[in-house]
């Protein structure tokens, strides 16, 4: 079922389900740089999330203060250790996280979506129609394809975020850098142990602790030049 705004309806219209104070209380933690702006567009994106999560299974989280710091700040946190640039793609992106979240604090990073689940695309969709996001491409490929194709994809970063099976994940998402190309991965501390026996180039940085999580952290491998 695709939900879309009424005719004449649009998400300034629709009462918020939390105050742009409120928004600031929660990502304090996260230490984030945000204009006036970007909140905005942080309430509208979470806005629909939630309405879209009553009929489809986009996220286990229900809650909208919990929606904030576990998919936003969380997300986002990382704005404060890497400047994004260039082009990202998202694998597995979901509800867009860290994706299309990423697209908000890095407004002129090209991002790409791969999300292979048609009614997750759709709300991919109507999220960069209804929230004002640039240019986003969404893309139906499993990494498997995308990392096959010829000539095979270039990007400057490369995101993943609760998705499993990193011993075959890690070396394809490998293949779609650049030289000197980033792949960042949310892990917990046991996920990130199996880091160490996957064959895949990169070069893993120190990870970054996550606030308000006591295992989560986002590790940074970087690909030879």
């Amino acid at each position: 079922m695709v939900l879309r705004l009424r005719p004449g309806e649009d998400l300034s219209t629709i009462p918020s389900v939390l105050d742009e104070t409120r928004l600031w209380q929660l990502l304090e933690p996260f230490g984030l740089d945000l204009s006036s702006a970007q909140t905005d567009q942080i309430l509208a994106y979470l806005h629909l999330l939630l309405r879209w999560n009553q009929k489809i299974n986009l996220t286990a989280i229900r809650d909208a203060e919990e929606c904030v710091t576990r998919h936003f700040g969380e997300s986002l946190f990382i704005a404060r250790h890497i400047e994004l640039h260039g082009n990202l793609l998202d694998i597995g992106s979901g509800a867009g996280f860290p994706g299309l979240a990423l697209k908000i604090a890095f407004p002129r990073t090209s991002v790409t979506l791969l999300e292979p689940v048609a009614k997750k695309r759709a709300f991919l969709k109507e999220a960069l129609r209804a929230c004002g996001f640039g240019p986003v491409e969404v893309r139906a490929e499993r990494l498997e394809d995308l990392a096959r194709a010829t000539p095979a994809p270039a990007f400057d970063f490369a995101t993943m975020r609760a998705v499993g099976n990193l011993e075959v994940l890690v070396p394809l998402a490998a293949q779609c850098l650049k030289p000197n190309g980033s792949l960042l991965l949310w892990l917990t501390r046991d996920q990130a142990a199996a880091l160490a026996g996957i064959e895949s180039g990169l070069a893993w940085s120190e990870p970054l602790p996550i606030p308000l999580t006591r295992t989560g952290e986002i590790w940074r491998g970087i690909k030879p030049g």
